[in-house]
């Protein structure tokens, strides 16, 4: 009897402080795994819950006297802790005592406010059982995701799996999903080699990327250097600037290949040297990105511009070109600078923030 008399008042108290002064007796009972009876109010379950109101709705039509709810497959305390939050509607702020008691029963939680249909309330959950997951938890709470269609644990939960396999295999979870949801295994394995098929499919295009974007600057390189010169490479009739320019290293490499392509006898050969066959590539690749082959500079780039135009060009040779010129495009905008207006206004605008 003390202990009912406890729920109520816990109840009560969390009636006022949802701002509610007038408290009518109760009119429900909630009647637990354990056969213990917890008193409350059918208004306040009613309008925290649809399914709660349609089960005292039904109750009200059967002509029942006696309103009795049955939430079983819990503990008593979870349940009153539920009852608690539904009292509190969300209204109140996040205290300690409420952090408590996420972490205690989190996941009974989140499995009632799932089968209630509490949205406020499984979003908390989701966001208090992902704080505290580990790799001994994980897999309980992948499956508990998985019945209350909780994605972002779950994403949660995939990326710990990932993170930490080894720990997470010697769990007794993972055990019992072996033994039990060999499913649940596959899904989690299958995922697992989806997502690192991802990280390499990433990095080996990053990679492309970082080709695409050293092509990009060698055919500026190669533009600069016939037009305007660079150190001791240049046009015939031009005069080289004093200073190298800001790619430098890319200048010097593609230097000293032009170097080498002028004096080799075998640039000719169908059989050539390595160095020269890439400087043939480079020219060839620059002839393809040109837009104006009449007045360039840059050596037979309008003989390229000819025959491209008389032969057919391999479906490979196109996307290297799209992709150069994509990251010619990019390059160009990261480096553009920004009006000093616009700066400005960013300034004045993280100000205010």
């Amino acid at each position: 009897m003390t202990a009912s008399v406890t729920h109520r008042n816990g109840l009560i108290r969390r009636w006022h402080e949802a701002g509610n002064e007038c408290v009518p007796p109760t009119d429900v009972q909630i009647v637990t795994s354990d056969g213990k009876s917890i008193p409350a109010h059918s208004s306040v379950l009613a309008s925290a819950s649809p399914v709660l109101e349609r089960m005292l709705d039904r109750s009200r039509k059967g002509g029942n006297s006696e309103r009795i709810i049955h939430v079983l497959g819990v503990p008593h305390d979870a349940v009153l802790v539920f009852l608690q939050f539904l009292y509190s509607s969300g209204t109140g702020m996040w205290s300690r005592e409420a952090e408590e008691e996420m972490e205690r029963h989190g996941m009974a939680l989140l499995a009632l406010s799932h089968a209630y249909r509490v949205r406020w309330l499984k979003r908390r959950c989701e966001a208090g059982v992902a704080a505290w997951l580990s790799a001994v938890k994980v897999m309980d709470v992948l499956k508990l995701a998985r019945l209350c269609d909780a994605p972002r644990l779950y994403q949660r939960c995939m990326r710990l799996v990932a993170k930490d396999l080894e720990a997470v295999q010697q769990s007794e979870g993972w055990r019992f999903v072996q033994k039990h949801d060999p499913g649940l295994e596959t899904e989690v394995l299958q995922l697992l080699q989806e997502t690192s098929q991802r990280g390499k499919r990433w990095r080996r295009e990053r990679g492309d990327q970082d080709k695409y974007r050293q092509l990009s600057e060698a055919m500026d390189c190669l533009q600069h250097i016939c037009t305007e010169g660079c150190t001791d490479v240049g046009p015939h009739n031009s005069r080289p600037p004093a200073y190298p320019c800001t790619s430098f290293s890319t200048c010097e490499g593609l230097q000293l290949l032009i170097r080498h392509f002028a004096a080799c006898g075998r640039k000719l050969s169908p059989k050539g040297c390595t160095h020269c066959k890439r400087m043939w590539q480079l020219l060839r690749l620059h002839s393809s990105l040109c837009d104006q082959p009449d007045s360039c500079r840059v050596p037979l780039c309008e003989q390229f511009k000819k025959k491209v135009q008389e032969e057919k060009v391999d479906r490979t040779w196109r996307l290297l070109v799209k992709k150069v010129a994509t990251a010619r495009v990019m390059s160009s905008l990261a480096n553009r600078k920004v009006p000093e207006i616009v700066q400005k206004s960013r300034v004045r605008y993280r100000g205010t923030r």
